[in-house]
């Protein structure tokens, strides 16, 4: 059935209009109003649609954070078309994949994407339109300047026929193939996620947000929660310690997104010195745990302030909740600061075994969770979407437990997966990269605790007999074959490898001296 009303370009359209000439964006100095950002998105919808785009036809964002990544975002909801966001880390192979397997037709880059987009692009024939973000004479050869693509255009609204069940964006993540996986959510699904975003943030109407990390990711879902509610938003090109510091304290930040690797740059930038931080209410982070220690230096520069989420890009950044309250330094309740809260309003979480039981609670095992906005699929891979999706319930790849009290604990990954600096690497595509050296007998790559980026990639290599290997020569390959964050921080080479009874590589065995003194196995 038609159903006009849970769809992102209703939602916009009404939430644009209403909160007016105040401000939705600054961004570099630069101030952008609602109604501003939606004549211009309109203008970037009617452009897109004279490019041929209509609902479920996807649209490419390759750009770091900036005021045209919103508009291009609001644009692309109110032409009713499926959003494909790509992180500005990710090197020339992703990319490639991303905009092929999407089936992308338009795709708007940033200037630092273009020679990467210039060299590709004869590769993507179902490319028809490529957007830069700059002047017409700074724009390669087939490229149309952003300017030219879209300022001359009406700025009334498009009358477009979307539904609750057209597509609204595939996001890419990680494949333990080494290939990424397109994560696909219907406009029903991010319509219900960003209500489930301001539940549970508990936005107010009076909320000054500060986001550094990319748009692509959690902090583009914050962004668009906070649009719905008529949030002030101040975006940053990437982060840097200092400038979260002077934000806080100059544009009285109510509300800030960070992983605990950024929070702990902050507070170590304060250097003793003193910083007006009483309008801050919420300091959402994700990724991992935040240690005892840190909470406890947090508690004393920001106050109880923090919040935890837990989340998936099958079913965006809102699982499980670790509630402000639960950040609590006494000792009854202390054991709480290790667990990822317990499930939002919105969600159903259980722990089961292999055969898919439930377990009682305390016992180890598998966690599922049921949402509303959980994926409807992986694009073009239905066995993955299977093994993943089994009678609605979101298998995560995560083992954990659940208290008595309904607290989810992260213990170990199902997938092999590290997550460091909030970003997620599989440690198969990394160990296909190492293995294409000619001097590489073995490797296995695992992550291991590190005290500024939650988990690090480790690279443990079996040298050829016969050929000199170099830790330079390594990272040098990795340098072409990787994203930058995938690179290993570590490299040691080996005589052996220790192996299971069955011959396979024992990871458990290479990560147990480094993960003995920690309280769970990822961190």
């Amino acid at each position: 059935m038609f159903n006009p009303y849970l769809t992102l370009k209703s939602l916009y359209r009404k939430a644009l209009y209403q909160h007016g000439e105040k401000i939705a964006v600054v961004f570099e100095g630069k101030s952008v109003t609602y109604r501003e950002l939606l004549k211009s998105a309109n203008r970037v919808a009617r452009a897109l649609i004279r490019c041929g785009v209509k609902p479920d036809t996807r649209v490419a964002l390759l750009m770091s954070n900036c005021l045209e990544y919103v508009m291009s975002d609001m644009g692309i909801i109110q032409a009713g078309a499926a959003k494909v966001p790509l992180n500005d880390m990710l090197g020339e192979k992703e990319i490639s994949y991303i905009l092929k397997d999407s089936n992308a037709e338009v795709v708007i880059v940033g200037r630092n994407f273009f020679d990467v987009v210039n060299k590709i692009k004869d590769d993507l024939p179902e490319l028809k339109k490529i957007v830069g973000i700059a002047p017409a004479e700074q724009c390669p050869d087939g490229f149309v300047s952003w300017e030219d693509f879209q300022a001359n255009e009406p700025e009334t609204n498009v009358d477009v026929n979307v539904s609750s069940k057209n597509l609204a964006v595939i996001m890419y993540t990680g494949g333990t193939t080494g290939l990424p996986k397109g994560v696909v959510h219907t406009q029903e699904n991010i319509v219900i996620n960003l209500f489930s975003h301001i539940i549970e943030l508990g936005l107010q109407d009076d909320e000054r947000i500060l986001l550094t990390s990319p748009l692509p990711h959690s902090a583009g879902f914050i962004l668009s929660a906070g649009l719905i509610k008529g949030t002030v938003n101040f975006i940053e090109r990437k982060f840097d310690p200092q400038g979260v510091l002077d934000h806080l304290e100059k544009n009285r930040i109510t509300l800030t997104f960070m992983v605990p690797t950024m929070i702990y740059r902050v507070m170590d930038q304060i250097q003793g010195r003193e910083y007006d931080f009483s309008s801050l209410r919420t300091i959402l982070y994700g990724a991992a745990p935040i240690t005892v220690e840190r909470l406890k230096q947090g508690f004393e520069i920001f106050g109880p302030v923090f919040m935890q989420l837990f989340g998936q890009s099958e079913a965006p950044n809102f699982i499980t909740r670790l509630k402000k309250s639960d950040h609590t330094m006494d000792p009854s309740y202390e054991r709480r600061l290790r667990s990822c809260g317990q499930p939002v309003a919105m969600a159903q979480v259980k722990i089961v075994d292999e055969e898919g039981n439930e377990v009682p609670r305390g016992e180890k095992g598998e966690i599922v969770a049921w949402t509303p906005y959980n994926m409807i699929g992986y694009h073009k891979q239905p066995d993955k979407t299977a093994e993943t999706l089994k009678d609605g319930w979101l298998h995560t790849g995560d083992v954990g437990m659940m208290d008595e009290d309904g607290y989810v604990y992260l213990l170990d990954r199902k997938k092999d997966m590290i997550i460091t600096g909030g970003m997620n690497v599989y440690t198969t595509e990394v160990e296909n990269a190492i293995q294409k050296h000619p001097g590489v007998s073995q490797v296995a790559v695992i992550g291991v605790p590190h005290p500024d980026w939650g988990e690090a990639v480790m690279a443990i290599i079996v040298p050829k007999e016969g050929h000199s290997l170099t830790e330079e020569s390594i990272r040098e390959l990795c340098a072409k074959e990787l994203s930058k964050y995938k690179w290993p921080k570590e490299i040691r080479l080996v005589d052996a490898l220790p192996l299971t009874p069955y011959g396979k590589i024992d990871k458990k065995a290479l990560r147990k001296p480094y993960w003995d003194l920690a309280s769970r196995n990822i961190n």
